[in-house]
């Protein structure tokens, strides 16, 4: 059994297909297959059942990725000592987050305190950061809601209060607080490649009794411009609003809040740069309460 061999099965096992892990591997079908299957051989086991055109992990193979993934991890703490070691001014931090609302203004400020800082900040979905983390691509994630996983540590860092938005001109406008089916008629603002949280707000709506007419589906950056057109209403974190100036009112009965956590492998090794941004991060939340609550 060779590492290459476990790299090569932990790409399927994540892809779930042949043809895209080769492609991502950039190596030839045929061989990855073989390689599969010698590793099969050499365990006395299948570690794949076939799903149509995909396949999935039997309960030998689901077995044998906890164990890959704990060898990887391992390998990056090796890596992870020797860079230490031998570069000791690095300050590397890799981290993932399902919306770039969450580090907003706090990014600025650490680096503002730790000028010598590396950051390499991706944007993903949740499924995603926890693949990351596992890999040991990443070494921090945060996702709303937080990720729970069996090998992943999350804390919380905010239970954000959720409002309806609406053009000032709205005939509701002037009210402190609404019902949220008063606006089941209206056209809805979501906001784009935020599966999760769409599926919040959907859900929300569906509590109320309805199921929201999405006529727009934008990132944040057109958000505002959509809604101050009049062209609809929508359900946003709080901190949104205040930081785009939209006019929003409490929503009544439900109280809803998103909650939104930072996530680093259990029992994983942290870099002291990366245990100093995770707890500013944590601290950062805690100071800033208050941006995220409507009172």
């Amino acid at each position: 059994m060779e590492l290459l061999q476990l790299k090569y099965f932990q790409t399927v096992a994540y892809t779930e297909h042949i043809s895209k892990a080769a492609e991502q591997l950039n190596i030839a079908q045929p061989s990855l297959s073989l390689t599969i299957k010698r590793l099969e051989d050499e365990l006395g086991t299948n570690l794949f059942n076939r799903k149509g055109r995909n396949i999935e992990l039997s309960s030998s193979g689901k077995i044998l990725l906890k164990h890959v993934n704990k060898i990887f991890t391992e390998i990056e703490k090796a890596k992870m000592d020797i860079q230490s070691h031998d570069q000791e001014n690095a300050r590397t931090i890799k981290i993932s987050i399902s919306n770039p609302r969450f580090l907003s203004g706090l990014i600025s400020e650490y680096i503002t305190r730790h000028p010598n800082t590396k950051i390499q900040q991706g944007v993903g979905v949740k499924s995603g950061i926890v693949t990351s983390l596992k890999k040991g691509d990443i070494d921090l994630g945060i996702a709303g809601p937080p990720i729970v996983d069996e090998e992943i540590e999350s804390c919380v860092l905010v239970d954000e209060d959720i409002v309806l938005v609406l053009p000032s001109s709205h005939k509701l406008a002037g009210e402190s607080k609404i019902s949220l089916g008063k606006v089941a008629n209206e056209p809805f603002i979501s906001l784009a490649n935020n599966e999760e949280y769409s599926g919040f707000t959907t859900a929300l709506c569906e509590r109320a009794g309805f199921t929201p007419t999405n006529n727009f589906e934008v990132d944040s950056s057109l958000l505002a411009e959509i809604i101050k057109l009049e062209q609809g209403v929508a359900l946003l974190p709080i901190s949104v609003c205040r930081k785009l100036d939209l006019h929003y009112v409490k929503i009544a009965d439900i109280d809803p809040t998103y909650t939104v956590g930072l996530s680093w492998v259990k029992d994983g090794l942290l870099s002291p740069t990366v245990k100093e941004f995770r707890d500013f991060i944590i601290a950062y939340f805690k100071e800033h309460y208050e941006m995220f609550k409507d009172h």
